[in-house]
Parts: structure tokens; C-alpha cells; sequence
């Protein structure tokens, strides 16, 4: 069958050749119920303004639901001879009523039609991705009243830093996300757009009501030029962004995690649903989830790379060029939802090695900085001070001790200011209750970071 798209301009048949490298319905047959949804629309926005009777839409509105019932349940084939699901549906309808279905494309092209399309579908799909990093931010502020009195190692270059709360740990994730959901919120408004009306390029010199058809189907307004319209690919660039810095922050929480799970660390515990094992090696327990979940993440961040370069040499306004959007797009969104809802039940259901990491968290001097500040607040300048922790810092390792099994005769021979009440802020636990600053893993802090946090995510 001749797909609609090809005129009477021409004389000779497509190429089979052309037609297997050109189709999209491969891909693009995800759309169809945006387009039906989009052409409904746009067909009683041509009965408002005269361009169709109340009958012909009446008539084209069901037909469009009768088809969209028979994809639904499988039953419309697909067939790469007319390229994509705009023309399916279409030729569809005229297949069934004839000349009235040769009316929808009245006033609108596929440029304007295929935008119209993936700006719903991506806006779906963004409230999708949204909703499923909230439940990853409730599984790990679920963590934090259980775990409030763990004390875990921050580290800075793979090196112990300071202790810091578990709690406080967790919460840091739900700041990432956050931010990334409100990287969401942000580019969703310049994605609910409409774009239906500017037709190819131009517009049309149809009495047509864009703003109309932009209520209809839930935008928050209509784009404002044709010709920037036609091209315009912003919106999912700007989607393959906020997805890829998901992606980059689920990659760095797995990779953590991976680490936190070996032997060598014994922080925490992966549920064993989530894992697999070796076929050589009958004792491993693999944390092949975090893995994939670090190895996929590159594909996301590839697909971004991909939408960049294909854009970045078009000149105004539609290219066919543009057709190779969806692939890295649908493929960067089921990615990155595969990743969130595999993420969610392992966050909740990991169990903090608490023995093992206590057993080792006076190990590598992380309240040496706080013996620093509190001889910062005995007067000794910060330079010095910083100076003269180092070098106690030196004797305990040649002791092999901690910073509080140091006598205090040692201490005061480094620094006299240091007197009897220094211990009460050496050892992680004393340490971790010294903070003080706002945004710090001061327990109050902490505590009044998971109440704003329960009370946002109610």
C-alpha cells in the first residue's frame, strides 16, 4: 500500500530498500496513543472554527478510538511501508471512512504532529521518572530513624575523612534526588508546550485555534514561532540531561555500594534477590544490580552524546535527521526507570554491617579535625593548629594507637594550650556530637533534616 505521505508528485515507486531504511514504526509505534489522543484534538478543534461538520468529527473521533482499541490489543499491523504510526492511523481511518478521514490532516503536518506527539509523551514519561525517584528518596528517609545512631566513615579521595551520622549519609541521597526531581519540574514546563498549528513550517492559512487545541490536550501554552517550532529538539536534549545526571547519580550510589559490599569494607549487606552468583566460584554472592545499574548509566550518557551531535549542525527548519531522536530518548527513560525501580527495594532492604563497621571506625584518625577546631577555639591559629595536629596525628600512627590513647603529656608537648577537656571531643562519637554547624551531621542537625524531609515527602 502507497503511504499517504507520497503526492502525485511523484512517478515512480519507493525503493523496498528506502522503505526498510526509512520506516520508524519500529520504534515510534509507542506514540500512538498520544497521536490519537493529538489528532481527537485536532479534529474537534476543525469542527469549532468550520473546517469539519459536527458529524465528521463525531465520526473521525470514534473511528480514532475503535483504532486505538484494535492496537491496544494487537490487532492493527504494522507495516514499514508507511513509515510510522502518524501515517498508520491515518491511512487507518481513511481505510474505514474514507474521504472524511482524508479531512484530519487538514491544517497540520507531521512536524507539527510528531512534536505534538513526543511532548506528551515525554511529559508522561518525565512525571514517571519523577514519582519513582520520590519513592527512592522515602526508601532511604525510611533508613534514617533505624539507623540514627550508626556512625559510618565519610571519606574524601577514596580516604577516611571524618565520621559522620548513617543518617546523615542517607540524607545526602535525598538531596541529590531532589534536586534532580526539581531539574524535572523545570524542564517539564518548557516541554508542555503545544505544538500543533504551526504545520510544516509557516503555519497555516486556516482558521485554526492553537490555543484551543493546546487546553485539550493539557499544555500550558502554545509555542510561539513556527519556524523555531519545526526544529526545536530543546526539550529532549534537556531530558537526556536530567536523566543523565540521574544516571550519573545512581552510577556513583551503586559504585559506593559495590565497594561498601566486598569483604574488604563490610559496610553493608545487598539483599541476595538482587544479586547473582558465579558459575565457577559456588561462594560468591555478586552485586550484579549495582553493577549493571554503573555499566548502564553510560548508555544513558551516551544517549545524551548521540541527541547532541545530531542536532548540531541542522540548519532551520525540519530535517529528517530529526526522525533519529526517539531511539536514544525512549531508550535513556526506560533505562533510567528500569534502574529507579531496582534501586528502591535495595536501598530499603540492605542491612548495615553495624558490628563490623564499629569495630574499625576509630580506625584512620577522623577526629582529627575535630581536635583541630577545638584547639581553634582555644586560640591557636588555624595554620598552626592544622601543623600541630598532623605531627600528633604522626606519633599515634608510629603508636598505633588512636588519637584519644594518646597520654595527655604527649598532646601538651605538641601544644600547650591542650588541656584534660580535649578528650571529650576525641573518638568519632564524641566528634560526631561536637558538630554544630547548620547542614552538618550534628545529631540535632540531622534529626531536624529527617523531620523537614517526613513532612515533605508526606
Amino acid at each position: 500500500m502507497k503511504s499517504p505521505s507520497r503526492s502525485g508528485v511523484f512517478q515512480a515507486s519507493t525503493d523496498e530498500r528506502l522503505e526498510a531504511f526509512a520506516e520508524s514504526i519500529s520504534f515510534d509505534s509507542r506514540l500512538y496513543r498520544q497521536d490519537i489522543r493529538g489528532s481527537i484534538a485536532h479534529a474537534e478543534m476543525l469542527s469549532s472554527v468550520g473546517l469539519l461538520t459536527e458529524k465528521e468529527f463525531t465520526l473521525i473521533r470514534d473511528t480514532l478510538v475503535e483504532i486505538q482499541s484494535e492496537i491496544d490489543e494487537g490487532q492493527l499491523p504494522f507495516r514499514f511501508e508507511l513509515e510510522d504510526i502518524h501515517m498508520h492511523v491515518e491511512q487507518a481511518l481513511i481505510d474505514r471512512i474514507g474521504d472524511v478521514g482524508r479531512k484530519l490532516h487538514t491544517a497540520r503536518s507531521r512536524n507539527d504532529q510528531v512534536s505534538t506527539d513526543i511532548r506528551m509523551w515525554v511529559r508522561e514519561a518525565l512525571d514517571g521518572i519523577d514519582a519513582r525517584l520520590e519513592t527512592l528518596q522515602r526508601a532511604f528517609l525510611s533508613r534514617c530513624d533505624g539507623d540514627f545512631d550508626v556512625i559510618v566513615p565519610a571519606y574524601t579521595h577514596l580516604q577516611r575523612a571524618q565520621p559522620v551520622l548513617a543518617s546523615h549519609y542517607w540524607l545526602a541521597y535525598i538531596e541529590k534526588l531532589q534536586r534532580d526531581r526539581e531539574r524535572i519540574a523545570d524542564c517539564r514546563r518548557r516541554v508542555n508546550q503545544c505544538s500543533l498549528g504551526i504545520a510544516a513550517v509557516a503555519g497555516t492559512t486556516l482558521p485554526i485555534d492553537r490555543q484551543q487545541t493546546a487546553r485539550q490536550l493539557d499544555f500550558e501554552g502554545v509555542t510561539a514561532n513556527s519556524l523555531d517550532t519545526s526544529s526545536d529538539r530543546d526539550f529532549m536534549l534537556e531530558s537526556a540531561f536530567v536523566l543523565a545526571t540521574i544516571a550519573s547519580h545512581l552510577s556513583g550510589w551503586a559504585e559506593e555500594w559495590i565497594l561498601w559490599s566486598t569483604v574488604e569494607y563490610n559496610f553493608i549487606k545487598i539483599p541476595q534477590q538482587f544479586c547473582t552468583g558465579s558459575s565457577i566460584m559456588p561462594q560468591k554472592v555478586n552485586p550484579d544490580t549495582l553493577e549493571l545499574t554503573r555499566g548502564k548509566s553510560a548508555r544513558v550518557m551516551g544517549n545524551l552524546q548521540t541527541l547532541m551531535l545530531l542536532v548540531k549542525n541542522l540548519p532551520l527548519a525540519y530535517n529528517r535527521d530529526l526522525q533519529e531522536d526517539k531511539p536514544p530518548l525512549f531508550d535513556s527513560f526506560d533505562t533510567v526507570s528500569a534502574m529507579l525501580d531496582l534501586a528502591a527495594p535495595i536501598v530499603s532492604g540492605s542491612v548495615l554491617q553495624r558490628e563490623s563497621i564499629e569495630s574499625r571506625l576509630e580506625c584512620g584518625y577522623l577526629d582529627a579535625t575535630t581536635l583541630m577546631e577545638w584547639m581553634i577555639k582555644k586560640g591557636v591559629p588555624q595554620r598552626r593548629a592544622h601543623h600541630l595536629v598532623g605531627a600528633i596525628v604522626g606519633d599515634a600512627m608510629q603508636q598505633d594507637v588512636s588519637l584519644a590513647e594518646l597520654p595527655l603529656e604527649l598532646l601538651q608537648s605538641h601544644a600547650p594550650e591542650i588541656d584534660a577537656t580535649v578528650f571529650e571531643s576525641l573518638g568519632c562519637k564524641n566528634s560526631v556530637a561536637a558538630f554544630v554547624s547548620y547542614g552538618s551531621t550534628a545529631p540535632e542537625q540531622v534529626r531536624l533534616q529527617i523531620d523537614r524531609w517526613k513532612t515533605k515527602l508526606k
